[in-house]
């Protein structure tokens, strides 16, 4: 394959790679933690969270493709694996069902932890002038502040 020439930079078109595995980590953890609760959720609000969970993670798989997608673009390999994503993730897997107002709060978390990543890709895109993966990153950090606004609005 031709070496990459996308007018960025090697070393900070690696840096924003790594910064964009991270964010393929926490995403698709949170996808599979909201798959989870999707499947196991019980109680009155049943319907609206099973239905709610579901919008969120057909949303998730969709971004975590994207985010795969451009690390591919930058000429570095996507990681694969749930064991390379887990060691990537800031978001720490969840024992057992919790209660449907914990998954509303430990998602919530979640969210705020892809907002938190999204910040450091925007800075590493900025930084290395990726104007792609700072527009990819910024709609991630905006779905994600919205989707945590509305979870923390049903506890109150």
């Amino acid at each position: 394959m031709r070496k990459i020439d996308i007018g960025i930079n090697e070393k900070d078109r690696l840096s924003i790679a790594e910064g964009l595995k991270h964010l393929l980590a926490d995403s698709y953890t949170l996808y599979l933690q909201t798959h989870n609760f999707h499947w196991n959720v019980i109680g009155p609000q049943f319907r609206e969270l099973h239905l709610m969970f579901e919008e969120h993670y057909t949303e998730l798989a969709v971004a975590v493709d994207d985010i795969a997608e451009r690390i591919r673009t930058l000429d570095v390999p996507a990681p694969g694996t749930y064991k390379e994503l887990a060691q990537l993730s800031a978001i720490k897997e969840v024992d057992g069902v919790p209660e449907a107002k914990k998954m509303v709060d430990i998602l919530t978390a979640g969210h705020e932890q892809v907002v938190k990543t999204c910040r450091n890709v925007v800075e590493l895109a900025q930084k290395g002038g990726d104007e792609s993966t700072l527009a990819l990153a910024s709609d991630r950090m905006r779905i994600h502040e919205k989707t945590a606004w509305m979870l923390r609005a049903l506890n109150g």
